[in-house]
This record gives C-alpha cells, sequence and structure tokens, in this order.
C-alpha cells in the first residue's frame, strides 16, 4: 500500500527549458488580512508540514495555510514545460517538491522531484518515477508522511489519509472504506451497495474520518483491533445526473473539517441538486445537520471541488460548464448536456443561529482556490474570455480578498489552452510563491 518516494537531493537539472515572462499584479482593492482567520485544527504527526503536506492543505482538505503567499505585489511568472499535467504539488519538510504528474504522450503517471528554487532546468531523469495507472490523470490524491515520503493511491484508491496513531485509511471507488495500521494489517467495510466514492478522504486531530460518496456522506471512526466503523450516514439531493463541470454524478467535494473551537468542529459538502447548489454544514461526530445554505446564487450552480474551510468561514467555488478535457470513464452524459462556465464563488459563514452568506462573486475560479491565513487572500486562477470557452481563452494568477470578496490583484499567465490549471490546487511554498499545476506542466509565481 504504501511506496515511498525518496531521490538524492543532487543533482536536479532535467533539460527543460523555462519560458519566462515578467507579468507585473494589477492591483485592484486592496487586500485587507481579516482580523481572525482560524484556528487551524492541530496538525496531524503522521503528515508533513501543515499546509503542504496534501492536495488540500491539510488532513483534514480545509483548503487553508499558515503560509504567506506572494500577496498583491508585483511577481514573476516562470514556466517550466513538462509534457504533462500535474495535479497535486506537496513540499516536504526538506524545502523539496513533489510533484504528481500524468504525461500527454501515453499518460503515464509519474512522481517528479523538484527544486522548487530552480532558474532554468527543474529536474533530473534520475528524480522522476513512474506509477502504475490509475484513475484520471493517474490518480491525484496523496500525501507527504513525517518522512516527506509521497504515499499515492493504488489502481482502484482513490483517497487516502492518515490518522494520528500511524494508521493509513483508504477509500476505494467501489465505495470501500479501510484502514491499514502500522504493522500492515488492513481491515475495511462497505459504505452503501451501488455507490461510488471519487473524491479524496480527510481525518480529524482525533481519528474521525469523513469519506463522501456518490450518495451520501459518512463519518467513520476505527474500533477494536482498528477495525472501521461508520459513526454516521446522511444522504444528500444528488441531482438528476452529473452536471456539466463535475466528473461525476454526485457530490464534487472532498469532505473539509473546520470550525472555530478545534478546527475541525463540522464537517462540510456541496450537494448536486437540480438547478442549484447547496452547501451542507454537519456537526462532527454526531452528524447533526447545522445547515443547508444556497451558494453560487451568481454564478453556475454546481462545484466538483473542495471548498474552503476556516474558523468559521467556508467558501465554494463553481465549476459549473468546465470544459475539461476528458472525463472518467463511465461518467456518464451531463444533464444538462452543456452549459456555458460563468463561474462564481460564494462565502458564507457559521453562526450561533445557522448560516449566512457574507458575499457571491463572479471570478471564474479554474483551480480549486486556497486561502492564505496571513494574506486574507484566496489564490486562484481566473479563467479569461467568453463564457462559452474557447482554446484562445486566457488565464490570470488572482487574488480575492477573503473579507470581501473583491478581486485585490491579478497577474496574466503567459499562454492560453496550456495554461489551463485543470481546477486543481496550487501550493503555497514557504518562501511566499505559489506552483500551480497545468494541462502541459508547471507554473512558479513569485
Amino acid at each position: 500500500m504504501r511506496r515511498a518516494f525518496s531521490g538524492r537531493r543532487r543533482g536536479v537539472g532535467r533539460a527543460f527549458a523555462a519560458l519566462c515572462a515578467a507579468g507585473a499584479l494589477v492591483a485592484g482593492t486592496p487586500a485587507q488580512a481579516a482580523t481572525f482567520w482560524g484556528p487551524f485544527a492541530a496538525p496531524s504527526p503522521a503528515l508533513g508540514p501543515q499546509g503542504s503536506a496534501t492536495m488540500h492543505a491539510d488532513a483534514g482538505s480545509s483548503d487553508a495555510t499558515p503560509l504567506a503567499g506572494p500577496g498583491a505585489r508585483a511577481v514573476r511568472t516562470t514556466v517550466y514545460p513538462l509534457a504533462a499535467a500535474c495535479p497535486t504539488l506537496l513540499q516536504g519538510s526538506d524545502g523539496m517538491v513533489v510533484a504528481l504528474c500524468t504525461t500527454i504522450a501515453g499518460r503515464t503517471p509519474t512522481v517528479e522531484l523538484i527544486d522548487p528554487n530552480a532558474t532554468g532546468a527543474l529536474a533530473s531523469a534520475s528524480a522522476t518515477l513512474p506509477l502504475v495507472k490509475g484513475g484520471l490523470l493517474g490518480g491525484v490524491y496523496a500525501y507527504l508522511d513525517n518522512a516527506n515520503r509521497l504515499v499515492p493511491a493504488g489502481d482502484s484508491v482513490v483517497g487516502l489519509v492518515p490518522d494520528p496513531s500511524g494508521g493509513v485509511w483508504f477509500a476505494t471507488e467501489h465505495a470501500v472504506a479501510g484502514r491499514v495500521d502500522p504493522s500492515g494489517h488492513a481491515a475495511a467495510i462497505t459504505l452503501g451497495g451501488g455507490e461510488m466514492v471519487e473524491n479524496s478522504i480527510s481525518a480529524t486531530p482525533d481519528g474521525r474520518i469523513a469519506v463522501a460518496t456518490t450518495h451520501a456522506l459518512y463519518e467513520l471512526r476505527s474500533v477494536a483491533a482498528g477495525h472501521p466503523e461508520v459513526l454516521w450516514r446522511k444522504a444528500y439531493d444528488r441531482g438528476p445526473g452529473r452536471k456539466p463541470g463535475q466528473l461525476s454524478w454526485g457530490t464534487g467535494s472532498t469532505p473539509v473539517y473546520f470550525g472555530p473551537e478545534t478546527g475541525a468542529d463540522y464537517v462540510a459538502i456541496v450537494d448536486n441538486a437540480a438547478e442549484a447548489a447547496h452547501l451542507l454544514v454537519f456537526r462532527s461526530g454526531t452528524g447533526q445537520l447545522v445547515c443547508v445554505q444556497p451558494v453560487l446564487t451568481r454564478g453556475g450552480p454546481g462545484s466538483e471541488n473542495a471548498p474552503i474551510g476556516l474558523g468559521r468561514t467556508v467558501v465554494v467555488a463553481s465549476t459549473y460548464g468546465y470544459p475539461y478535457p476528458t472525463l472518467p470513464q463511465g461518467a456518464g452524459p451531463a444533464v444538462p448536456p452543456m452549459a456555458p462556465f460563468t463561474g462564481g464563488m460564494t462565502r458564507v459563514d457559521v453562526g450561533a443561529s445557522g448560516c449566512h452568506t457574507v458575499w457571491d462573486n463572479e471570478v471564474r475560479s479554474s483551480a480549486v482556490p486556497m486561502l492564505s491565513a496571513p494574506d486574507g487572500l484566496i489564490y486562484t486562477v481566473n479563467r479569461i474570455g467568453p463564457a462559452a470557452t474557447t482554446p484562445l481563452d486566457g488565464f490570470e494568477f488572482t487574488a480575492v480578498n477573503a473579507d470581501t470578496g473583491a478581486i485585490a490583484a491579478r497577474s496574466p499567465l503567459p499562454g492560453t489552452i496550456v495554461a489551463d490549471p485543470l481546477q486543481t490546487a496550487p501550493l503555497i511554498t514557504r518562501d511566499r510563491r505559489v506552483l500551480q499545476g497545468t494541462l502541459s506542466g508547471i507554473v512558479r509565481i513569485g
């Protein structure tokens, strides 16, 4: 189950030509850091550095980081053409970046070891490890453990997350959830007949695990001899079919833990209701429904991405109508068959009496948005062009003021379709840069 990827930290230098373009930020409303963003849940002792050890930042999939990004300053953009799509970018305690990529030719999943400070060449052939082919893009969910080892999903394993005791939880495509203890012993249960798992899974600091299937949200825990047990199951409105801009029929969310006390008081997903989208917030541990809040009312009513969750705040971004270049096998027809990509983001805050919408905007987020708590900024990539989308559309690295929803800064990215980030997550590094995977490689901003 565990496949360690390590490499010598020297000789990092495959001859990829770096295309450099200086992109001056166009300042909008100055970003003002919120007075309080947090708390973060206690970091998992089994994971690498907080904010950069999983695709969604941490074990709770918060899509929020304690690291500062570029802010609203002028940035320089460097493009690394790898002839591969790189949806997962992680940074270990040694500062090296591990990228999970899939080559355009042959669709071979690979792991790349990257020096984030490289200016010309990016990685050497000795720092590339081919993997067994898995699902779409070779499987995107992986994590770095506390020894900087990459733990990737296998052929039918969709999501992986460690628990505080050192066990590794997994969920398979056909809704089998299980746990492998540190000695290698595995125990598993089947969640629901006919249900599928299409997104990753999340964990709390005390070992509860959230799994979203195409029909319901589950919370699990480990009982005697490490065997998984379902704490609760909550069905959600999955709608009449897969929406355009989503990869499966059901929620597009990796479950997100957040909360004002422990950082994991609540767990949230977005449903797939017809002609609408709702944020669903449940209390972790009991499954009590906290609120059902309409979201994306100014944009497209659907999301393939995990929300941001930190403190009392959740931010949802629309992917409705997003033109993915390929779909997973068995994705099925979209209902409706097509829709424009209008975008849109919504911030919802959870209070004592329920939830309320703070702002809606019309940003056409083409990446998984990431909140930097020190900056009070949400970093993403904005798609530029008509809502119908064309191969000539452009893309802008964009910072959104998390307090107001207004664009605080933007910087154009070089290229058109090759700069498409494919709704994947950026990595904010410890030196205030952003690495963003694209259709053809990686972009470094800052």
